[in-house]
């Protein structure tokens, strides 16, 4: 097994939204030295990525860009024509990208089998969400059996485990623990349209705004965006 010439005590997923921000901070606090990865996925707008990069550098934590050549088709967020959708529905919106957490995850699995590293945290949520079936928590323990057959790690008796503490918390419970821990909220971004500020219509949006009202606590990123008009 290669050995990094970094010792990370886990990779963490970055997307630069309010999740993975604050599972960032969480994890540091645990586990010193993490490492972030970041995925460009041909995604609309770089926005994300630019937040999830300031968010790294905010924390001190180094940063792993991954490039995945996802399809250009099946999702509005690889496809800047189709129409964002602008309420929430009991259906799985649109804006799904096919099989995006199994992808990320087998990749970090990949690095953190090749470099030793035994814990991968990611940010998904399945309570004030939008539906997306790779953020459950049935699809995060079916992940870590497939590690447990499919990996050496896995078969050798030290599997590799993905950790997602979040996936059972509202967004307001999310928002408090990363409050406690100082997240710079107003480096993150949530909005799938990208842009300057926010565009309150999509999904996400709705349900950032939604996690900071029953949290009682002002978004700093709406804040900084009036400051900043």
């Amino acid at each position: 097994m290669r050995k990094s010439r970094d010792t990370f005590s886990s990779i963490v997923l970055l997307s630069g939204g309010l999740d993975s921000a604050t599972l960032l901070y969480y994890v540091r606090r645990k586990f010193p030295e993490p490492l972030a990865m970041v995925f460009l996925y041909g995604q609309r707008h770089r926005r994300e990525l630019d937040s999830a990069l300031a968010v790294a550098r905010k924390a001190g934590v180094k940063v792993k860009k991954v490039k995945v050549p996802f399809p250009e088709v099946g999702s509005a967020l690889l496809q800047p024509e189709l129409k964002l959708p602008s309420r929430l529905t009991n259906k799985i919106p649109i804006t799904y990208v096919p099989a995006r957490n199994i992808v990320f995850l087998s990749l970090a699995l990949a690095y953190a089998e090749a470099y030793g590293i035994d814990k991968v945290f990611i940010g998904v949520n399945a309570i004030d969400y939008s539906g997306y079936p790779d953020c459950r928590p049935e699809f995060i323990r079916a992940f870590n059996r497939m590690i447990r057959v499919g990996t050496k790690a896995g078969v050798e008796g030290h599997p590799i485990k993905v950790i997602a503490p979040f996936v059972t918390l509202t967004k307001a419970e999310i928002i408090k623990i990363g409050t406690s821990l100082g997240v710079p909220y107003e480096l993150t971004w949530s909005c799938y349209a990208g842009g300057e500020r926010p565009c309150g219509r999509c999904d996400s949006c709705r349900l950032r705004a939604k996690g900071f009202r029953e949290a009682g606590i002002d978004d700093p990123l709406l804040s900084s965006a009036r400051r900043s008009v």
